[in-house]
């Protein structure tokens, strides 16, 4: 049984005031919920709560008056549910703060995507060991730029949880026509799905970079994907959840439009700026960078190849120039293509 009835979940609380957050939290209005938005750097907090404008994160989106903006943790604790849309890296720190005051039994929801770099602990993994053992765990993954969301655009994700109508519950108070999830009880593939493909859209942003052409780029996604598949299998996913939202869908989306953070960090790199100029003039978090390492170190914790992961850490972490790195993976040996 779930740990609160589909009618319990009225009130959601968003932790994270970037481009994610903000798009999620004018989701859950849409899906007719009461919607608590709480964002850390106090002046984004003013800007929503006066000007009704996320102007450093998502600007040009008006935020209803309907949307409550808050800067203090404790307000969480009449949510029945909380999205957690903090940056992968943090998700462990800020979840460990707002544990004690979280409504019992109340469902946390990771929206992040990524790979804890000391642990190489999943997100659901980091999430859970902060939290008390009656708030469950649910994964939020799948192909969506904030910008879109935030718009009313039609979007579509998957919604993962271990229980069936806690995640049916959700599914439920998150819906809507133009926010749609799919439930999957495959808890460990979607997140694989959602945290690896920042990397090889970094992958991707530097075969536009340095003008490699759509087939290089094709021939990327398509070999990603096969990394994506081993890496969640050996971790106990399943294969068809990488078919579908948060793998296939999502490995798609950020690999071919330069919307993605990823990919457009890739193809600065391309471009021939450094990593260090690049991130200086960034406010918003470019997941892979720090999933790179994470993933690599996690997939040789099991066994798993990953020769385009790894590529792409070496040239991020490991001062590899792209060059030789892109000569080293074109010169691997020939091999069957379901291997």
């Amino acid at each position: 049984m779930s740990a609160l009835p589909i009618s319990s979940l009225n009130r959601i609380g968003v932790v994270g005031g970037g481009a994610w957050g903000t798009a999620l939290a004018l989701a859950a209005l849409r899906a007719g919920r009461e919607t608590l938005l709480w964002a850390r750097e106090p002046a984004v907090v003013e800007a929503m709560s006066i000007r009704r404008e996320n102007r450093d994160y998502l600007p040009g989106v008006p935020l209803p008056d309907a949307l409550r903006v808050t800067g203090d943790l404790a307000d969480l604790s009449g949510c029945d549910a909380v999205l957690l849309v903090s940056p992968a890296q943090h998700a462990r720190s800020v979840t460990a703060r707002m544990a004690p005051i979280l409504k019992p039994g109340a469902p946390v929801v990771v929206c992040a995507k990524g790979i804890e770099l000391d642990s190489h602990a999943l997100m659901s993994e980091a999430v859970a060991a902060s939290l008390p053992a009656g708030n469950p765990v649910a994964i939020l993954s799948g192909p969506t730029f904030a910008a879109e969301v935030a718009r009313g655009l039609p979007t579509a994700v998957t919604l993962a949880c271990a229980d069936q109508d806690l995640g049916t519950a959700l599914v439920a108070a998150l819906g809507s026509r133009t926010f749609r999830p799919y439930r999957s009880d495959d808890v460990v593939g979607s997140q694989i799905g959602g945290a690896v493909k920042n990397v090889l859209a970094i992958a991707c942003g530097v075969v536009e970079g340095r003008r490699l052409g759509d087939n290089a780029r094709a021939a990327l996604i398509t070999r990603g994907l096969a990394e994506i598949t081993r890496l969640a299998l050996a971790l106990g996913g399943r294969a068809e959840t990488l078919m579908g939202l948060s793998g296939l869908g999502d490995l798609t989306l950020t690999c071919s439009s330069l919307q993605s953070r990823n990919m457009s960090l890739g193809a600065a790199l391309g471009e021939g700026k450094a990593l260090a100029e690049i991130l200086a003039v960034r406010r918003s978090v470019a997941e892979g960078v720090y999933t790179a390492a994470a993933v690599v170190g996690l997939a040789g914790k099991v066994g798993v190849d990953m020769p385009i992961c790894a590529a792409v850490d070496a040239i991020l972490n490991r001062g590899a120039g792209l060059d030789e790195t892109i000569d080293g993976l074109l010169s691997r040996p020939f091999r069957g293509e379901g291997v």
